[in-house]
């Protein structure tokens, strides 16, 4: 936070999104109240070592880590902000004092602070528990803004695919064992990742567009949004048109699996040891790409999403509701969710990280990959910019792809798959069948388990068949390769 930026919030005084707290050695209660109005209304901005007349007055020396630590642990326990939430503070000197500054995002949900729901009206916080009328006005104002909670009250749950539920189940319960959704049936999970929801307008509950995008038919996202597609293009000698192209037009978790799979086809993969292990830069740069142009875009609006891989560089794009506008810089910037509902069950599934850290990683990760800083624009149209080597954009060959294969681990499929790679070969020690697997890893949609798991399983020489000759015989049989033992030893890394 830039000395000059301080000074004109001080100077412009509390109001409707900013508040001075004095907090010389400890957090004031009321802290948690107003960060809770500012969720609930239109976000803010609060300053802590300021009083109410805008005197700096300071953080004590000493107290600001304590002060900092109290203030994300408790913003991180629903206990006191439920939903919780992730906010980061900001320690600045101004005029030889610290100051602590805290950016709170509007968000897309209803807040409460120690049980009470509070909102925000001119420079007071104000607790508006039990008005029903006042709450159902939060409701409807965030369903206007965050289109993620539009709700559609005739959507089905025939018109979602159980598949997707029952993978986000099992993926979030590899993440954390016992997760709450592993025993929950599909609508209580649906209500808990908050994807079914009441429209306080017409008083209906159903799915929202979140849900949609995230568990719906194909047939059922495009006849909600008509124009919804990633478009994954290859554009190095035929740059009039393109080289190699995938149109995806599904679903935002498949959405995903595919954007890592065009970027794995296309793009080279450097040798990277993070300590002693070694890691893909490339799948880890395509993650965040990935991450961003589902979990962050407008979906509301007709601009088609795409990422282009050419000669020089990835170029992304995507329909956004900018927050600010320009360049991100990385050390001095503060994250505002677009789709906190997408991104809250991204994160559940461990595909995405917590909000900030994705650009961050982007910025790190780059600098191995291409050897240069990325740059990403914040307007209309939100635009990330990786910088390419003649080396991260040689055509893989062939052979680059069976080396690529067989370096292998839990990350041979697409992220989502590939956290079940472990469970499924230690299953596989003895000949399995393909439903035996199925039922072991929790899937029951057989074209999924198919394409997602068992053929790049198959093609990276991890599974073998126990009749080779014969593919579809109704006595196939699946195990684990010897190089697939090797994996799970340790003593082959990616």
């Amino acid at each position: 936070m830039p000395e000059n930026r301080l000074h004109a919030l001080v100077k412009e005084g509390e109001g409707l999104r900013v508040e001075f707290k004095t907090c010389k050695k400890g957090l004031n209660r009321d802290v948690y109240e107003t960060v809770c109005a500012f969720l609930n209304r239109y976000g803010g901005e609060i300053l802590l070592g300021v009083d109410d007349n805008g005197n700096i007055t300071g953080i004590e020396p000493g107290a600001a880590d304590r002060i900092k630590k109290d203030f994300v642990t408790a913003v991180n326990n629903p206990q006191k902000i439920s939903p919780s939430v992730y906010l980061s503070i900001e320690q600045v000197n101004i005029e030889g004092k610290q100051i602590l500054y805290i950016f709170v995002p509007q968000s897309s949900q209803v807040h409460t602070c120690n049980g009470k729901v509070f909102d925000r009206n001119h420079d007071a916080d104000l607790d508006i528990s039990g008005k029903s009328t006042m709450i159902s006005s939060l409701y409807i104002n965030k369903q206007s803004i965050y289109n993620e909670n539009r709700v559609y009250p005739y959507c089905e749950m025939a018109d979602l695919r159980a598949d997707l539920i029952e993978m986000a189940r099992h993926q979030a319960n590899f993440q954390k064992t016992n997760h709450p959704w592993k025993n929950m049936d599909d609508m209580t999970l649906l209500k808990s990742a908050k994807v079914f929801l009441k429209d306080y307008q017409t008083g209906n509950e159903s799915l929202s567009l979140a849900g949609i995008l995230l568990f719906g038919r194909d047939e059922t996202i495009l006849s909600v949004i008509p124009h919804h597609k990633t478009d994954l293009i290859l554009r190095r000698d035929n740059l009039d048109r393109y080289d190699d192209r995938d149109d995806v037009r599904t679903n935002l978790i498949e959405s995903y699996d595919r954007i890592i799979a065009f970027g794995q086809k296309h793009l080279s993969d450097p040798f990277y040891l993070e300590g002693t292990r070694r890691i893909s830069v490339r799948d880890k740069v395509m993650r965040e790409i990935a991450s961003n142009i589902l979990i962050h875009r407008e979906y509301v609006k007709a601009f088609p999403a795409k990422i282009i891989i050419e000669k020089s560089r990835i170029l992304a794009e995507n329909g956004n509701r900018a927050v600010s506008y320009g360049r991100i810089d990385p050390d001095n910037f503060t994250p505002c969710p677009k789709n906190p509902v997408i991104a809250g069950v991204f994160r559940q599934m461990g595909l995405a990280d917590e909000l900030g850290s994705g650009v961050r990683n982007l910025f790190k990760y780059s600098a191995v990959f291409s050897g240069s800083r990325p740059e990403m624009l914040e307007e209309d149209i939100f635009r990330v910019m990786v910088p390419l080597t003649d080396q991260a954009t040689e055509q893989v060959t062939e052979q680059d792809t069976a080396q690529v294969t067989a370096q292998v681990t839990a990350q041979v499929t697409a992220q989502v798959t590939a956290q079940v790679t472990a469970q499924v070969g230690t299953f596989c020690m003895e000949p399995k069948s393909s439903k035996e697997i199925m039922h072991h890893i929790g899937m029951k949609h057989w074209k999924t388990f198919q394409e997602n798991y068992l053929k790049p399983l198959l093609a990276a020489d991890f599974l073998e068949r126990t009749i080779p000759d014969k593919p579809q015989s109704r006595l196939q049989k699946y195990r684990l390769t010897n190089k697939g033992r090797q994996i799970l030893q340790g003593d082959i890394h990616a």
